[in-house]
């Protein structure tokens, strides 16, 4: 994990996301591409030890020889096998020794299943992958979700193991034992090199265009291809720019001799950003290039159907910062006890359409098809749920008129006066539905006030020593109505431990949403001049899905834990693990 900020002073020392810039409709597009080309957000490598203890024993002179076996399950619910561990003999509490390595990712739930096994004697002579499965006696199983894992303040999570019967007909329990998980950070995920990259004479075809850089680092893998690990923010009209500070741990570009593709493209809004040249460098290199103070030039590659050698650039690669440390990741903060805490408002104006009609975007399909306010939902509080204890979940809806009132720009969406929290995401989504048959659409869209709840609870967590992050969910079908009241809300809440994602559905045109992602390159500022201390927003059309397991609403997910490093580290927070 680790990657590029926008935030220099507060991110100098994080290490673990990768960044919306300043500019960040540019760099949400950025991010779609990267995506395309197999990049995702937040990873880090974990290193994962397994025991069990009390297991059944299935063999009649010994005790049984038990083998872990490791499955991810997919979200099709189809099963993908990981690893498995060695066989220990004659122990029904075994301490296996191999251990799974694996990537964390916080955007996507990590779905782990766990069978063990008794290997038969005379298969102790093969090696586990030889095994047949389907030979061996079933001991148990069990679930889970890594985030539950590393969550845990010593990174250890112990589950019932449960023994399922092929016959239905047995009535009586079976003592099936525990398995005990432990999660540990690999101390590569945490060694991190700190670079500032300029270039110098960057070139293009049309001398009237003007050129908006940014740079992708890919680490190299066996197949010859890359792997985008690591983005700079897009720089406008600059044809010399110099980027904001990047950070790329040892797992990412994999050994400091490891090659490493650094390419500049020319940003383009329709996503076919232009290769302006590249060069091919390991962090050994780079370093050098640091301390010496020279630049490299970049080259490009030959066109299709040319025999020719690629073509060296007057254009140059400078490194003009390189620094290594040890820093303490999000993952150390989790394990000290710090929480995500999930909110959600949702959009009730009128402009939805009856939703009791197909065409609304608040039709609740009897098929059980989520609309797209439920699929958002579901998408991040699937995620976050993991990452809250109590999974009580405030929610709230806006621009509706509840029954015999005047319209509420920001209603508790369980109906109670007193209170706004649900229990976790199937409680707001029942929330949601029933809140549809308790109040009438109406208008307009207005973002403050219910900016302004998120922001009061987080203010009174920080007052009272919490140890909470908050997330909250705006999901609306148009553009907003109260532009300054929204901006004067932000920028007042982004001093707070507070993200806001807003997701738009429908088919609005919504160019005007984002300047709240300060899409000008500057900070949001309020009507009294006053700036934002940081970047807190993000803006998507949830139209703007990609295909395969990773949307863009977890897309944005992937930036919440930069949003949380760059608070704690500019609050000078320590983990307290």
């Amino acid at each position: 994990m680790g990657n590029c900020f926008s935030d220099h002073a507060a991110a100098r020392s994080a290490v673990g996301a990768t960044v919306f810039s300043q500019n960040n409709t540019s760099n949400v597009a950025v991010d779609c591409f990267l995506l395309s080309r197999g990049y995702r957000g937040l990873y880090s490598q974990i290193e994962i030890s397994f025991s069990a203890s009390n297991l059944r024993d299935r063999d009649v002179c010994s005790k049984s020889d038990p083998m872990l076996v490791v499955y991810a399950k997919r979200r099709d619910g189809s099963l993908e096998e990981l690893d498995r561990t060695e066989v220990v003999q004659n122990s029904l509490n075994p301490k296996w020794i191999h251990k799974l390595n694996i990537n964390y990712q916080f955007e996507v739930v990590q779905t782990l299943v766990f069978f063990v096994y008794d290997v038969d004697t005379q298969y102790h002579s093969l090696g586990v992958k030889m095994l047949k499965l389907d030979e061996q006696q079933y001991l148990g199983e069990a679930t889970c979700v890594l985030s539950e894992i590393v969550t845990q303040s010593d990174g250890s999570l112990t589950l019932n193991l449960v023994y399922r019967e092929e016959s239905t007909s047995s009535t009586h329990p079976h003592h099936c034992g525990k398995l005990t998980v432990h999660a540990e950070e690999c101390f590569s995920s945490k060694t991190t090199t700190e670079m500032i990259l300029r270039c110098s004479n960057l070139g293009h075809k049309d001398l009237f265009s003007r050129i908006d850089p940014f740079l992708v680092i890919s680490k190299t893998v066996e197949s010859k291809s890359s792997i985008p690990v690591c983005k700079t923010e897009v720089i406008k009209n600059d044809l010399n720019p110099t980027w904001k500070p990047v950070f790329l741990n040892m797992q990412q570009a994999a050994s400091k001799d490891s090659p490493l593709i650094i390419e500049c493209f020319d940003f383009n809004s329709n996503g076919r950003h232009e290769l302006i040249g590249k060069v091919q460098k390991s962090l050994v290199e780079l370093e050098k290039l640091f301390l010496s103070g020279e630049g490299d030039n970049l080259f490009s590659l030959p066109a299709a159907g040319h025999d020719y050698h690629n073509k060296v650039l007057k254009s140059q690669l400078f490194v003009d910062k390189f620094t290594e440390s040890v820093q303490q990741t999000f993952l150390d903060y989790l394990a000290g006890g710090y929480e995500m805490n999930f909110m959600v408002a949702v959009d009730f104006t009128a402009s939805n359409g009856n939703p009791r009609l197909p065409d609304s975007l608040h039709f609740i399909d009897p098929s059980g098809r989520p609309n797209s306010y439920q699929q958002a939902i579901i998408e991040v509080g699937e995620v976050l749920q993991f990452y809250d204890s109590d999974k009580r979940f405030p929610a709230w809806g806006f621009g509706a008129r509840p029954i015999d009132g005047p319209v509420s720009h920001c209603f508790n969406l369980n109906g109670s006066s007193h209170y706004c929290e649900v229990e976790g995401t199937q409680g707001i989504l029942m929330a949601y539905t029933s809140a549809l048959h308790n109040v009438s659409l109406a208008g307009p869209t207005l973002f403050g006030p219910v900016i302004n709840n998120a922001a009061l609870i987080a203010s009174q967590s920080l007052a009272n020593g919490g140890r909470k992050y908050f997330v909250l969910l705006i999901i609306t079908d148009g553009v907003v109505t109260d532009l300054q009241e929204t901006k004067d809300a932000l920028v007042k809440a982004s001093d707070l431990p507070l993200s806001i994602l807003i997701v738009g559905v429908g088919g609005a045109d919504f160019k005007e949403m984002e300047v709240l992602d300060a899409d000008k390159g500057e900070r949001l500022e309020s009507a009294t001049g006053r700036v934002a201390s940081r970047d807190i927003v993000q803006f998507v059309p949830f139209r703007d899905v990609q295909g395969g397991e990773i949307s863009v609403v977890q897309a944005l997910l992937a930036e919440v834990p930069h949003q949380f490093l760059t608070h704690v580290r500019s609050r000078d927070v320590q983990p307290n693990s």
